[in-house]
């Protein structure tokens, strides 16, 4: 990579899924800027907050609502692009986040510049997430809505040199004629910070600790959903309390919704499968938490001897990789991008994202014999020692990739 090249970063959310590769770079050598739409972090490079020029119209077309807000985040930053390039500072590479609309004009405002998108996923109205789960159908519009959803992706496909995308899973998704320029590479994972303390202790409240002699069952999203699972696990939840009588289960996650729609009569997910089976619950015994810091994730995590993820076949969570290193006992659902990472019965158990016995089942193994779930947790952290490790693989992958560019 020659020295002092100029690097630009887009992410409406900055840093996003570049928290360790622009201080990477920056530290280098090199002249970083980065462009956001939400409160710029602290940071040792400049970090520039684009204004939106207005909202959506009231009239505009639901089908075009999506296009016209990624739009609306394009014409934002180019104000802050146009206003650089015509003081001279041209990037010779712009590395944005594919999927929100900012990198729209990165081609005609920097036609020379270098461009690397980083692609989560491409949608599909059947075969992946959208018809997954039989208990929430999909209408025709809202077939029609995701298959829309893919002129941005599509047309960001053809803007870019080169691509990457964090699993194979999600390179997948993609249309097998731009695989040759997507390349897998994880955000990477701090291992030493995600590692194991079996020293670790969690108080909720002032009446109670937990510590690696307590049977904790983990449970962490974003937004407690049916994306990931939440209403299988609940309604898992009254037989694994009742066959594992103390036991503690804490859960992690907002009420809100990240993926998916919410439900149509205005009450939240998190509600709707808790009144389901309050009544087979033993509330002294089930903790949720919401959103938490990731240092007090990380210590649930240590905690945990069965740390639950579920999902749908979707872009793959930061939270199952790190709870890994932290080396907790998963049972994951035996989907594609949890596969990726998980091979039953050597770094972790899976069982049908749909099945409920099996997953008390497991839950329940795993709780009754930590001595026997030793070896797949030690397996499990190896797992992302040798594949995912932030500072031994996934850096130097995408500094070795920006330099091919360079």
């Amino acid at each position: 990579m020659k020295p002092n090249s100029r690097i630009l970063f887009l992410h409406v959310n900055f840093p996003g899924q570049f928290r360790h590769l622009a201080p990477a770079l920056h530290q280098a050598g090199h002249d970083v800027r980065a462009v956001t739409l939400n409160a710029p972090p602290e940071s040792a490079f400049p970090v520039t907050r684009a204004t939106l020029p207005r909202g959506n119209p009231p009239d505009i077309d639901p089908l075009l609502r999506q296009l016209d807000s990624k739009i609306i985040r394009g014409r934002a930053t180019q104000a802050v692009l146009q206003a650089w390039r015509d003081e001279g500072w041209v990037p010779d590479l712009v590395i944005g986040h594919a999927g929100w609309g900012d990198m729209m004009t990165v081609r005609e405002l920097f036609p020379d510049s270098r461009c690397l998108g980083w692609f989560e996923f491409y949608y599909q109205a059947t075969g992946l997430d959208a018809d997954f789960d039989a208990e929430f159908p999909v209408s025709e519009e809202a077939r029609l809505r995701i298959r829309l959803k893919n002129l941005w992706p599509l047309w960001m496909l053809e803007h870019v040199d080169a691509g990457i995308c964090s699993t194979h899973f999600q390179k997948a998704t993609h249309p097998q004629a731009y695989h040759d320029r997507l390349h897998v590479i994880h955000e990477g994972i701090d291992t030493q910070r995600f590692r194991p303390n079996d020293k670790v202790r969690v108080s909720l409240g002032d009446r109670l600790t937990l510590t690696r002699d307590t049977p904790v069952v983990t449970f962490v999203n974003r937004d407690l959903e049916p994306y990931r699972g939440y209403h299988v696990f609940m309604r898992a939840l009254p037989e694994i309390l009742t066959r594992n009588p103390d036991a503690h289960v804490l859960i992690v996650g907002g009420d809100g919704v990240s993926y998916g729609s919410a439900p149509g009569d205005g009450r939240r997910w998190k509600t709707v499968f808790l009144e389901e089976v309050a009544a087979g619950l033993d509330e002294r015994r089930v903790h949720f938490l919401g959103r938490v810091p990731h240092d007090t994730l990380t210590a649930l995590m240590q905690l945990s001897r069965a740390h639950v993820y579920l999902t749908y076949p979707f872009v793959l969570s930061w939270s199952l990789l790190e709870a890994m290193s932290c080396a907790a006992p998963i049972i994951g659902s035996d989907t594609a991008p949890v596969r990726e990472v998980i091979t039953s019965g050597e770094n972790g158990y899976l069982v049908d994202f749909f099945d409920r016995q099996a997953l008390v089942d497991a839950v329940s193994e795993a709780l009754a014999h930590p001595e026997a779930m030793a070896p797949l947790r030690d397996r499990a952290r190896r797992t992302i020692l040798d594949h995912y490790d932030l500072h031994t693989q996934c850096l130097p992958q995408q500094l070795a990739l920006i330099d091919s560019l360079l």
